[in-house]
């Protein structure tokens, strides 16, 4: 078998993102046959022993990957472990069996659809910024929302000194001090739906996504999860690869 780069190793064993393996190996957390390693290192998945913080990896020829969807409710932070003992997504995935991570992440107080695998290179695809998977949000807003403040949205605001992209706005319902719209983005900064809004003078009292790309929330209700469908998968992979293209 030949050498592989040491963070898709770490990745396809299920411990962490190939983005995170990278910072373990920077951070000198990493080693091969006891000695330390550094960016860009390969090793042999079968016949090396590769260690994060002292702790040997055990790499399956077969491994059993799982890619998960789950309806995140308000009130858990999307982490594996919170320091403060806060309420974590991965409490709810009960049965799985094997160790998943979330993909990418959604606030304490917002809800709705959210990934898990334990695929590193699945999770970097849907995560690079180069491949531009579409996220869509269903956002309750208050006090309401003018036709100015929709284009400001779609043509893009300044958040953290730099312009977001260009996104679909669209106003699914308008009440006395509320407003309901749609918003699907293509790139995925912190908190960056409840920034746009704020940088056009709405505050956001509800949020929740409703799709990764082709996926959708659907008929799950808050805190179920289930395994992606095999027709699901090729559609998330099919419009991660057409970022590449």
């Amino acid at each position: 078998m030949e050498k592989v780069r040491l963070q898709k190793i770490i990745s396809e064993a299920g411990l962490c993102s190939r983005r995170k393996a990278e910072e373990y190996i920077a951070q000198g957390r990493v080693k091969v046959n006891g000695r330390p390693c550094k960016l860009g290192d390969k090793a042999n998945p079968v016949k090396d022993i590769i260690s994060v913080d002292g702790k040997n990896l055990t790499v399956e020829r077969r491994k059993r990957y799982r890619y998960i969807m789950m309806y995140k409710p308000r009130g858990y932070v999307t982490t594996m472990k919170d320091e403060l003992d806060r309420k974590c997504v991965t409490e709810l995935l009960k049965g799985v069996g094997e160790r998943v991570y979330p993909i990418g992440r959604l606030d304490k107080n917002s809800e709705g659809l959210l990934l898990f695998t334990n695929d590193g290179n699945f999770a970097n695809e849907i995560m690079h910024p180069s491949n531009h998977v579409t996220k869509t949000y269903r956002v309750t807003i208050r006090p309401d929302i003018t036709e100015e403040q929709v284009i400001k949205l779609s043509e893009g605001v300044m958040i953290d000194g730099k312009k977001t992209m260009p996104c679909n706005v669209y106003v699914l319902d308008k009440k006395p001090n509320r407003a309901v719209i749609q918003m699907t983005i293509s790139e995925g900064r912190n908190r960056q739906i409840r920034k746009m809004c704020e940088a056009v003078g709405v505050d956001v009292a509800r949020l929740k996504r409703t799709a990764i790309g082709p996926l959708k929330l659907g008929m799950l209700k808050p805190s179920e999860w289930r395994d992606l469908k095999p027709d699901e998968l090729r559609a998330i992979r099919t419009a991660a690869n057409k970022g590449n293209g």
